[in-house]
């Protein structure tokens, strides 16, 4: 891996070397938040041609180097944040503890591995799945007041904590951050879907955005990383880092004050 952006100091960083875990968490660190401030990342894989997926599923995208990179983010992470169809989709299962960043983390005072958060308009979820069963920190579960009262209940009795973060069926995007922050979890990561995204990305509350672009091209109907109606305004993001390995590149925009 090497370093395109910003431009490397020493000639070491510039030259395709493995990274340890330790210099990459150094790149894609948090910035640091005095007032509890959640900050929340998107990380997601595109081909060339735009497609978020191939035959479904983003593995197909992917290659060792992102693997990396995508378990370095949830090492940082105190709370990852999906929607239920990506979570069926990719088979979603509980985050583990990496002992590679056990004392980091207990230095910033996060649990050994981050939460799950799955967000779901009607609940329609599998309960006795690992995800639920056999997480390290217990798996929680975002939704709207509007959402079916008996799965409520269902997802309650299975002793799942829900969070009702908005007045309709779905949850409301600024207060499902707000509600994660009110519970410590600050350093935010969604891994999508390109819907819950875009629903994202219209409420102004992404506040980084981690593209793995991958070198393959793959046609077909697949969405962009982001999908959903079109902004009224289109958002210009400033460009954090960019690294790169075996042609992929691992870029970090961020969204300015000044948006929207």
């Amino acid at each position: 891996m090497r370093r395109l952006f910003p431009v490397p100091a020493a000639g070491r960083e510039a030259a395709d070397r493995r990274w340890p875990l330790a210099e990459l968490a150094d790149a894609y660190a948090y910035p640091a938040s005095s007032d509890g401030t959640p900050w929340l990342r998107a990380n997601m894989v595109s081909s060339l041609d735009g497609a978020a997926h191939h035959k479904g599923r983003s593995a197909g995208l992917s290659g060792a180097a992102d693997m990396r990179v995508f378990g370095v983010l949830r090492a940082l992470a105190d709370a990852v944040v999906v929607g239920a169809e990506t979570a069926r989709v990719e088979e979603y299962g509980p985050a583990r503890a990496r002992e590679s960043f056990a004392a980091r983390r207990a230095a910033a005072g996060q649990r050994p591995a981050p939460a799950i958060v799955v967000v779901s308009l009607g609940l329609e979820l599998d309960f006795s799945l690992p995800l639920f069963t056999q997480a390290l920190v217990p798996t929680l579960v975002v939704t709207g007041a509007g959402a079916p009262a008996e799965a409520l209940r269902a997802a309650r009795k299975a002793g799942v904590e829900v969070i009702v973060a908005g007045e309709g069926s779905g949850g409301d995007p600024a207060r499902i951050k707000a509600e994660l922050a009110g519970r410590g979890y600050t350093r935010l990561l969604t891994e999508g879907g390109p819907r819950m995204l875009g629903q994202f990305a219209a409420a102004g509350v992404l506040d980084e955005l981690c593209l793995t672009l991958s070198p393959r091209v793959v046609a077909g109907a697949a969405p962009r990383v982001i999908s959903g109606p079109e902004l009224p305004v289109t958002d210009e993001l400033e460009l954090a880092g960019l690294l790169e390995e075996q042609g992929f590149l691992f870029a970090r925009y961020r969204w300015g004050t000044g948006r929207p």
